[in-house]
């Protein structure tokens, strides 16, 4: 791990990768495929806080598969740690994990998506090594790198933001919109700043100019 970790941006290509996980051996730009994917690290097994957020996905798992969205966590431990670990991880949230683990005890993952704590110090394994960091990755059935969240390992991360995102991004990759501060699904959204007036008119008949930069509409029901 000596070479310098790739710089990963918005729409960077996710890099891909080999792994061992709980659902077998996986080659990632395959396990993406066609739809999208969420990519999330965690600090270590058997933690309070982690034990909790995988919990949460499992139960969210649902939700994210009917939007084509797969799930993926990554903790620096083995797969038999993460096999045990998924015992108490069901037994606490009265969940049923389906979704693999990455067994990244060598860290091989976590350097190459930069997911490794250079913050907190103490956030090591008792072989010294560094610890993952609370991150997440979404990324499309292009294979692109769509949003990038870094939490600390003391915070515990907000599962339906991170729902809520998936459904703001596909909307805004369907029409020519952007979602407003707090949006969620069945709330106005906002007329993109590269459509004109005339073109408005036409797309979204009816919307609300509140303001020449700010035009609001509501986007089609959809079943």
């Amino acid at each position: 791990m000596s070479a310098e970790a790739p710089r990963l941006r918005l729409g960077s290509a996710a890099p891909n990768f080999k792994a061992t996980t709980t659902k077998g051996e996986i080659e990632f730009h395959e396990y993406i495929g066609d739809s999208w994917v969420i990519l999330f690290s965690h600090p270590d097994d058997f933690t309070p806080v982690c034990t909790t957020e995988l919990g949460a996905f499992a139960k969210l798992e649902p939700e994210f598969a009917k939007r084509n969205v797969k799930l993926i966590g990554l903790s620096a431990n083995t797969l038999e740690s993460h096999a045990e670990w998924i015992k108490d991880i069901d037994e606490v949230a009265g969940s049923h994990l389906s979704f693999p683990i990455i067994a990244d005890a060598d860290r091989q993952i976590s350097y190459l998506y930069d997911m490794l704590d250079y913050q907190d110090v103490t956030n090591r394994d008792g072989k010294g090594l560094p610890l993952t960091i609370r991150s997440v990755f979404i990324i499309d059935p292009k294979k692109t790198i769509r949003l990038i969240l870094t939490y600390p390992a003391s915070t515990g991360r907000n599962t339906t933001e991170v729902l809520r995102v998936v459904d703001s991004l596909q909307a805004t990759d369907k029409y020519k919109v952007a979602t407003p501060i707090n949006w969620v699904p069945g709330d106005e959204v906002v007329v993109a700043a590269s459509i004109s007036n005339e073109q408005a008119d036409k797309l979204f008949p009816g919307y609300k100019a509140v303001k020449p930069y700010l035009r609001l509409t509501s986007l089609p029901k959809e079943n």
